[in-house]
């Protein structure tokens, strides 16, 4: 064992834990879910202090020696090593200080050991150190940004995939004439494309404002320290932080225009929460569109016919279940809670900071990394798997009274509307009936119906 204080007190560590006295208070006082900081959370952070090391030491303030020790020890956590030392709950009191101070202890420590030291001998303090020039407030909303873009592209990709799957299938069914519907009322003729094609330009709508709120996601407040002020940054360090981390990263970030606004704001991600909320709900619309049509397969609609993922019932033999639509809607369900937390979060910030920011945090990238799930199941499980049943697409069209509708401007509103009403009456099709008080033949009132659909493809 091995002891460190902090301004509390005195505590025993283990020899190997590369953590320290701050991250050890926050894993007890913090058993909230469970869980370990998110993966790229993590890298996040640790990137952020790469960049500020080689800042401050371009700035002339940090000893070289010192600054390389913490380069390299970025360099390793950022490759897979030491993930094991992120002890902190995502959901954690003090504005996400014992998430910053956790990155600071393990880069420390690990940097003691490289310039031929023990951990905890000081020789690489974790705040004078790792953490000059920053503050947890300027960290931690930034690392936030970082992670949530790149989850964000993430997501994007999934759903050009899926957009994608929607508009194979939209030209698969081009010519499988169907019934419309509206209020789960028969409605007027329509091809099954354009339903698939009107999906995929929903998630093409969904994914393009998402698209837009993350743009804002690049302007971080780093360099702000505590409240935006830059209290302890040199201007050195100011000048090039943002420019080291945009090549170590690869994104185009920049400094907030005013970053006592960018310190005390978190509305950016209520704006993408949002954006993604409603992608969910545009993927569960669809799904639910999905179940609905491939009810059945004898009492329901079976218009579509989804692929079989696995036996749907404990008792009820040859069952099959909508199971991945179902998972789709779950996901959305969790999504919109989700939004809510992150909105009252936003909400509940006071005067120069929030500190809120960790279930914020923890909300938004769960509901990235489930849609994402979300998505990417729907496609590979569903979608692309779905057949149409289109003579039964074609039968249910011409035994409905809806095809009345096509009749209207060759035969007028009142003549089409007795045909449908005798239909009716009599228990016949309105094809057939058509057909006799038209005095013409059958395939003469289908084809109308059918130049209809091709008019208004």
């Amino acid at each position: 064992m091995r002891t460190e204080h902090d301004s509390i007190g005195s505590v025993q560590l283990p020899d190997e834990a590369y953590y320290g006295v701050q991250s050890l208070r926050a894993w007890e006082n913090f058993p909230m879910t469970g869980r370990k900081l998110n993966p790229i959370m993590i890298d996040s952070l640790v990137v952020i202090k790469k960049a500020a090391a080689l800042a401050n030491q371009r700035a002339g303030v940090l000893n070289p020696g010192i600054g390389s020790a913490i380069v390299r020890a970025c360099d390793e956590i950022l490759s897979g090593r030491l993930r094991d030392q992120f002890i902190v709950d995502p959901i954690q009191g003090g504005a996400g200080t014992s998430a910053n101070m956790n990155a600071n202890e393990v880069i420390a420590n690990r940097a003691c050991e490289i310039l031929g030291g023990s951990k905890g001998d000081g020789r690489v303090h974790p705040n004078d150190h790792v953490n000059m020039a920053q503050s947890t407030n300027d960290v931690f909303p930034s690392a936030g940004r970082l992670a949530a873009l790149r989850m964000s592209e993430t997501l994007l990709s999934a759903l050009d995939r899926l957009i994608a799957a929607f508009e194979r299938k939209a030209l698969e069914f081009a010519k499988v004439p169907k019934l419309g519907r509206t209020q789960l009322q028969d409605a007027v003729p329509m091809y099954l494309g354009q339903e698939f094609s009107a999906h995929a330009d929903a998630l093409r709508r969904c994914a393009n404002r998402i698209l837009r709120e993350r743009n804002e996601l690049y302007e971080l407040n780093l360099g702000a320290t505590a409240i935006g002020t830059s209290i302890n940054a040199t201007a050195g360090y100011l000048n090039c932080v943002l420019d080291i981390l945009a090549d170590l990263t690869g994104m185009p970030v920049k400094a907030a225009d005013n970053l006592i606004d960018a310190t005390q704001n978190a509305d950016s991600f209520a704006a993408i929460s949002s954006a993604v909320k409603n992608c969910g709900l545009v993927m569960s619309k669809i799904a639910n569109d999905m179940r609905l049509l491939s009810s059945g397969p004898c009492g329901g609609i079976e218009e579509l016919q989804l692929p079989a993922r696995q036996p749907g019932s404990s008792i009820m033999p040859g069952k099959i279940n909508p199971v991945i639509p179902e998972v789709v809607t779950q996901a959305a369900f969790l999504v919109a809670g989700n939004d809510v937390t992150i909105s009252m979060a936003v909400e509940a910030g006071q005067l120069e900071l929030n500190a809120f920011e960790p279930v914020m945090f923890h909300c938004l990238f769960e509901s990235l990394e489930v849609l994402t799930a979300a998505a990417e199941t729907f496609r590979e499980r569903c979608v692309e798997g779905i057949a149409a049943d289109a003579d039964h697409c074609r039968e249910m069209l011409m035994a409905s009274t809806v095809i009345a509708t096509a009749l209207c401007p060759e035969f007028g509103y009142e003549r089409a509307t007795a045909i449908v009403k005798r239909a009716s009456r009599e228990r016949r099709t309105v094809v057939d009936v058509a057909s006799e008080e038209l005095s013409i033949p059958r395939e003469a009132v289908e084809r109308i119906v059918d130049e209809a659909l091709e008019a208004h493809r």
